[in-house]
């Protein structure tokens, strides 16, 4: 007979937004356990991204997007001064190569603004290559807000917040079964082939490229509150010489993406990418992480239209990440979903869907959010 045990509430996922919002959820005085289907926290998404800490510029006005970005851009900068995770504002310079792209330039800016982006500095193509001398540009714009973090650092320092305030992690624990249990849930779960039962009152699906099938899992939530499941990936090449630059630049954005674009990590290492490359698959069993060999060759001329420098044998494949994506090919700037009870009825429920880039920026205010949908609830 499987065990069966008792908590307030569960986070499944230990993904960087799981991660935060057991925090949130633990420092409100709820008893938390978190479950995550992997042996160790931020194996798939929250591990293969850009590690950018973005400043709100891009996403639709009005949009869940744009509004936790940029709320939870501070509260990012302030958590990592405060538990003395690794980042810096790098600042990034978002490149018009070409007259034409000027007004995008324009628009951009003024879109930004809308999202409460307010210190954005449009610059001349002479005043960006004098901060950054190898770049080839007719404009720019300058985003000071915009840098960059040590993501696995991150989600050290949340989980280690989490489990201060009182919150369990169980790794290798896979949601097999979730039932109605009067006015909360029971979740069957197998833990490296052990079966046990957990019951609680208020239930998070933060299980990221996984969050539509753990909703599938759920008795009496309608099929019609569970979002189809895309899948786009998006691989990044190594620079292998000497990176020219101090500041991420990228070409103006790109349907479904932001261009490939120059980051860096921590260590200084430089990277370009992500592409976009929709997957025929909705399952992220399925999901083949290997990067193509002939990546720096294909990347070399969307990278030279910035950088005529660049040449192939600078480049070598690096890793690739999948984004879960609430809308397909036809509709790239989909919207995070934060699904609570007010939306799908059933009490103490939040299921988190397309919680892909901006994800990591807004994750704290994600965390916020989500906690305050609970305790309203």
């Amino acid at each position: 007979m499987s065990e069966e045990f008792s908590t307030e509430a569960v986070v499944i996922g230990a993904g960087i937004v799981g991660l935060a919002v057991a925090r949130a959820l633990a420092q409100a005085g709820h008893d938390v356990v978190i479950l995550e289907k992997n042996p160790h926290i931020g194996m798939e998404t929250s591990a293969r991204n850009s590690e950018v800490i973005h400043a709100g510029i891009y996403y639709l006005q009005g949009s869940l997007k744009a509004s936790l970005c940029v709320a939870g851009r501070e509260q990012l900068y302030d958590f990592c001064q405060s538990h003395g995770v690794g980042h810096s504002r790098l600042g990034k310079l978002i490149v018009a190569t070409h007259a034409g792209q000027e007004d995008q330039l324009a628009k951009l800016a003024d879109h930004a603004a809308g999202n409460g982006v307010d210190d954005l500095k449009t610059l001349s193509g002479r005043e960006a290559v004098m901060l950054e001398p190898e770049l080839s540009a007719s404009a720019a714009l300058f985003s000071p807000s915009t840098g960059i973090i040590d993501s696995h650092a991150y989600m050290t320092a949340l989980l280690g917040d989490a489990e201060a305030a009182g919150a369990n992690l169980a790794r290798n624990a896979m949601v097999k079964t979730i039932a109605r249990d009067g006015g909360g849930y029971r979740l069957s779960i197998d833990n490296d082939g052990n079966s046990s039962r957990l019951r609680t009152r208020l239930l998070v699906n933060s299980a990221g490229l996984w969050a539509p099938s753990i909703a599938r899992r759920m008795e009496g939530l309608e099929p019609r509150f569970v979002p189809p499941t895309f899948l786009a990936k998006g691989n990044y090449a190594s620079l292998t010489v000497k990176s020219p630059f101090r500041h991420l630049i990228y070409p103006v954005p790109e349907p479904g993406g932001l261009g490939v674009h120059l980051t860096f990590d921590m260590g200084g290492t430089a990277r370009f990418g992500p592409n976009v490359e929709w997957l025929s698959t909705d399952d992220p069993a399925a999901i083949d992480y290997a990067v193509a060999p002939d990546l720096p060759a294909r990347f070399v001329p969307l990278i030279a239209t910035y950088w005529p420098k660049i040449t192939a044998d600078m480049l070598a494949p690096g890793y690739c990440g999948v984004r879960p994506k609430a809308g397909g090919p036809k509709d790239p700037n989909a919207d995070f979903r934060i699904d609570g009870p007010d939306t799908h009825g059933l009490p103490g429920l939040v299921n988190l869907f397309g919680i892909e880039s901006p994800g990591l920026t807004a994750s704290l205010a994600i965390a916020d959010k989500v906690e305050g949908m609970l305790r309203d609830a």
